[in-house]
């Protein structure tokens, strides 16, 4: 165990959070734009609140808290620590200061690294403190890409269409003249999903354990649905078409009164889409994103398919090389919106990864011996076993390293203000 490496990983992934904010201004730092959401400054100030409540004050000597009252606005749903503040209130907290969040987390940085300094290294002591604080990272990172979720959320629904960054070129070296709708067959069989607990790099307790599942013959598209293919579907009167739906997700439809994608506008007949770097027409080259899973499996209902498991798309998942920042993905790449696959791109099933989270079909639920983190981290996965499906392969504003092929994503099936889009399978 390298503790200066763990320590300078913990620095790094803490100044990027800030960098994220580096572009907005005080005002974009309180803004709640749904229940849902959370503020700029309550995602700085709970990522401190983690390595407060479950390092310092457990395992550093004489700690002070920042402020007592921090224990109960940011504590995001850990009922062992106690009560937490009301998610849906989170914007009201003009106070503490956007000043004073900073002070909080440099005082947490400060004291987490004199901890890690006074280790000995590979003393039981170090081995639980680093295996907290790789948690913790995982934990930052998470909530780096939820920051820039809510924050386009909040954007995306202000009629200034305010850029966050600059335009990029999202679509260069694509013709989509050249593109074939093709299909990758995959044999099946009694395959191993999953990954042993006790085998070494991190992993969330909901990956764990490895164990065998029985995947039937199956074909995977070799593209992620384009902005292009997608608009087919809302021309066609796929939001008007009862029959596609299930039935939570019409009646979803009928609520909410949707009628094409999230962040997607007509105007005088032409197709636009609220960006991160502004509103822009339609790029028709770019894998469709923000779309709910309901969604997703209506679009499948009207090409004849169906939506990957999440074993079937880890099978597809094991062998493909992680694409870096440099090729588009990741949050690290700075475009923070989805790019289309590269011309030069040889695997047989393209953007697996940092592109888009890809919905699957499967219910988010506890794979055979799983087994909570002791105490009230345990809640950190387990309790949202129940009504959510999982989601793979990360997205554009994913931090690279964060993923992996068992890793599971979960949200809500009505939920789209995530960079989440999909990925088309078929029965062999």
């Amino acid at each position: 165990m390298d503790l200066d490496q763990l320590a300078e990983r913990f620095r790094v992934t803490r100044q990027q959070s800030e960098q994220l904010c580096a572009p907005l201004a005080i005002e974009d730092y309180g803004v709640q734009p749904m229940d849902d959401a959370s503020p700029p400054k309550w995602h700085l100030a709970h990522t401190s609140w983690f390595f407060e409540t479950f390092i310092l004050n457990k395992h550093l000597a004489g700690y002070q808290n920042f402020n007592n009252q921090y224990e109960y606005l940011f504590n995001s749903y850990y009922n062992g620590v106690g009560d937490p503040y009301p998610r849906p209130k989170r914007g009201f907290l003009s106070r503490p200061t956007v000043d004073e969040v900073m002070g909080y987390r440099h005082h947490v940085e400060q004291h987490l690294h004199g901890l890690l300094a006074a280790l000995a290294p590979d003393s039981p002591a170090a081995v639980e403190v680093a295996a907290l604080v790789e948690l913790g990272i995982n934990h930052e990172q998470q909530h780096q890409e939820l920051l820039l979720t809510d924050l386009k959320y909040n954007f995306g629904h202000n009629p200034l269409a305010p850029r966050y960054v600059t335009e990029g070129e999202l679509s260069a070296g694509v013709d989509l003249a050249e593109r074939v709708e093709r299909f990758h067959e995959f044999t099946g069989g009694v395959v191993q999903v999953g990954v042993d607990p006790h085998s070494e790099g991190f992993k969330f307790d909901n990956e764990c354990p490895r164990h065998d599942v029985l995947v039937h013959p199956f074909r995977l598209a070799e593209y992620l649905v384009t902005n292009s293919e997608f608009l087919q579907f809302v021309e066609d009167g796929g939001y008007q078409t009862p029959s596609l739906w299930l039935a939570e997700g019409w009646q979803t439809v009928m609520d909410q009164r949707w009628q094409h994608p999230l962040y997607w506008q007509q105007q005088d007949g032409a197709w636009f889409e609220y960006r991160l770097d502004g509103l822009y027409p339609l790029e028709p080259a770019l894998p469709a994103v923000h779309l709910s899973g309901h969604e997703c499996f209506a679009y499948a209902q009207w090409k004849n398919a169906r939506l990957p498991t999440e074993f079937e798309w880890e099978v597809a998942a094991r062998d493909v090389a992680m694409p870096g920042p440099a090729d588009g993905a990741w949050l690290e790449s700075g475009r923070f919106h989805p790019a289309a696959h590269r011309q030069a791109d040889e695997a047989p099933i393209k953007q697996l990864y940092g592109t888009v989270w890809q919905w699957t079909q499967s219910s988010y639920a506890p794979y055979p011996g799983f087994a909570p983190l002791p105490g009230t981290l345990g809640e950190y996965n387990g309790k949202f076993m129940s009504s959510q499906w999982v989601l793979r392969g990360g997205s554009c504003a994913t931090p690279f390293g964060h993923v992996r092929a068992s890793y599971r994503n979960f949200f809500y099936p009505p939920d789209r203000w995530q960079f989440s889009g999909l990925r088309l399978a078929q029965d062999a």
